[in-house]
């Protein structure tokens, strides 16, 4: 294993990248780390991202930071929260400095706004793949359970237009239940 002092400076560097070039939210930015943290330097496994990613998720805040904040913790503990939290909001409270500064003569640019407009296409796609990528985990494990939530949580938003609130609250209290279910029969 690398040293903790290496890790944190790679930690630094990767979440400081990805924030300075993610352009659309979160749900981006989910793809870019599962593919650094998990692909690229092993720190991390699959199964073990999805989970982060829905600590992410179901914290209040913004999903990048949030994402941060659980990948430095299970890597270096509170050191790497803060090194991730920090290498997260630099670009962007940079950008939205310069950009305020600027703020007039960005409004009324057509090309600004038509760059914008493009990019809205990209992060769909984006989002699209980050959504096929995960899903398609599940099913590879054909975990019977895991597909139900899924199916359900899915039918349960887009068809009922159930509250996202209570679809993750359900949800996270079946995995509670699940894990304590199997810590007892890991305890037998």
């Amino acid at each position: 294993m690398e040293s903790k002092r290496k890790v944190l400076q790679k930690l630094f560097l990767s979440t400081l990248y990805l924030s300075a070039f993610t352009f659309g939210g979160g749900y981006v930015i989910v793809t870019l780390m599962k593919k650094k943290f998990v692909d690229e330097y092993h720190w991390i496994e699959e199964n073990e991202m999805l989970d982060l990613v829905a600590i992410a998720q179901s914290s209040p805040g913004p999903i990048a930071v949030n994402g941060a904040i659980v990948v430095g913790y299970k890597l270096a503990g509170m050191i790497g929260v803060l090194v991730s939290i920090i290498g997260t909001i630099i670009p962007p409270f940079l950008i939205i400095s310069v950009i305020s500064v600027c703020y007039q003569a960005f409004r009324d640019n057509f090309f600004v706004s038509q760059m914008l407009e493009g990019m809205q296409a990209g992060v769909g796609a984006v989002i699209a793949s980050v959504t096929y990528e995960m899903g398609a985990g599940v099913v590879k494990e054909k975990d019977k359970l895991s597909l139900a939530i899924l199916v359900g949580a899915f039918a349960a938003a887009c068809f009922f237009g159930i509250n996202v609130i209570y679809i993750v609250l359900v949800c996270g209290a079946i995995g509670a239940l699940r894990t304590v279910l199997a810590k007892r029969r890991g305890a037998k």
